[in-house]
């Protein structure tokens, strides 16, 4: 078969899977993630294993320390794996919920239930652990998934893909409701893209680079976030303790995701006392600054920002920082340069605190927290699908309730439209 008969068999095979997935009993979804999770655990030594082709060969091509760390698997990880679809069983089932009935003049009931979407492909980079997040949430949402990973993380997915698959199987359940594109052909992608009549939505994660291509190429709808400029802001009156806290985890617990911070604005009262003490904290964490006119006065080791600086997305230990005059520049400023994804206030004003909320229109929007919490996962979504940063039809982490849409319902006894 050439690679286009391919691809086009795969997404046939998830459109039929895609039907009886969707009558699949709550109770039956859930123990088939029960089992997978299991799998993984008990599979961790060879997925390590196989993990580590992938990082030599990551290594090999020039790889950045951030992106390895994207790409690494370990028995912590494998394990978060195996917790997100443990949490994803224990979730209630969206798929049937009735949620809304109301009552006509004719005496007719119109309401609205859940269904699944039905074949959803997934198209990402990097993280393995995707094939596992998406797998889940998709299964337990009624649908059939069509996984394409990168190349740096092939061997890892084809692991982890096949371990899934197997306890797909020993339920009886279609394997065309899970499949991995195993080809690194960059043209499986595009044929993918094409798959209008089987496929019914396309959800890239991966750099910006990839997400445009997918937007720009695919005759299916897209779910998509291009990039994560994600800003903290340090009000005037923040509790500079809290705030240093805060801008370490955001930058430098993981600086190669997408709910890292890459923008710090500060509140020109208080930067005298905190733009030196948060440069000084970080710069001995390996970050470098890049800063406005007043940062570099007030911490001379950051280098001028330029104007591309305040719009990056830089997934590695660098920041752009600006002080700003007050509250309304620092929304003015993520106004103009925001990606939509999370911002944050540090503050002890809540007349501020509720400003922000109300006027900065971002999926996420935050009040004394770190950005590294903006994921499906820490919201209580269970594992992540992806973020939306689009606006239509899900905004934000995407659960399981994002992996369906809602049908109309009627009951009537017997009445005829006028």
């Amino acid at each position: 078969m050439t690679l286009q008969d391919q691809i086009q068999q795969l997404a046939k095979d998830a459109r039929d899977a895609s039907r009886i997935m969707a009558q699949v009993p709550t109770t039956v979804k859930n123990h088939l993630l029960q089992q997978m999770a299991d799998a993984l655990v008990a599979s961790g030594a060879a997925l390590i294993e196989e993990n580590a082709r992938d990082l030599a060969t990551g290594r090999e091509k020039g790889l950045s320390e951030a992106m390895i760390d994207r790409l690494r698997l370990d028995e912590g990880r494998i394990r978060g794996m195996a917790d997100g679809l443990h949490e994803v069983a224990e979730l209630p089932d969206p798929v049937g919920e009735v949620t809304g009935m109301w009552r006509r003049p004719n005496g007719i009931q119109v309401g609205r239930m859940r269904i699944p979407l039905g074949v959803i492909g997934i198209i990402y980079e990097s993280r393995p652990n995707v094939t596992a997040d998406a797998a889940g949430l998709c299964l337990k949402s009624g649908n059939a998934v069509v996984l394409r990973g990168g190349s740096e993380a092939i061997h890892s997915n084809r692991a982890i893909a096949a371990i899934l698959k197997k306890e797909l199987a020993a339920m009886g359940l279609p394997a065309g409701a899970l499949q991995l594109v195993s080809t690194t052909d960059r043209a499986a992608v595009t044929e993918l893209l094409k798959q209008e009549q089987f496929i019914d939505l396309i959800i890239p994660r991966g750099g910006e680079g990839l997400i445009r291509f997918v937007s720009e190429n695919s005759r299916i709808p897209v779910i998509k976030h291009y990039k994560g400029v994600c800003h903290t802001f340090v009000d005037a009156d923040a509790d500079l303790d809290m705030a240093e806290k805060i801008c370490i985890n955001a930058k430098v617990q993981r600086p190669g995701v997408c709910n890292a911070m890459e923008t710090l604005l500060i509140h020109r009262d208080c930067a005298e006392a905190f733009v030196p003490r948060i440069a000084r904290v970080l710069g001995a964490l390996g970050v470098e600054l890049r800063g406005c006119a007043e940062t570099c006065r007030l911490a001379p080791a950051a280098t001028p920002a330029q104007e591309e600086d305040w719009g990056a997305e830089y997934l590695d230990l660098i920041l752009a920082v600006r002080v700003v005059d007050s509250l309304d520049a620092a929304i003015s400023h993520i106004q103009e340069y925001s990606s939509l994804h999370t911002e944050v206030i540090v503050t002890r004003d809540y007349p501020n605190s509720q400003r922000f909320l109300r006027e900065i229109n971002s999926s996420v929007v935050m009040i004394n927290a770190s950005s590294r919490f903006s994921d499906g996962n820490q919201f209580g979504l269970g594992a992540e699908i992806g973020i939306s940063t689009t606006k239509l039809h899900s905004f934000g982490p995407m659960g399981l309730e994002d992996l369906t849409t809602r049908k109309f319902i009627v009951f009537g006894d017997g009445q005829v439209r006028e």
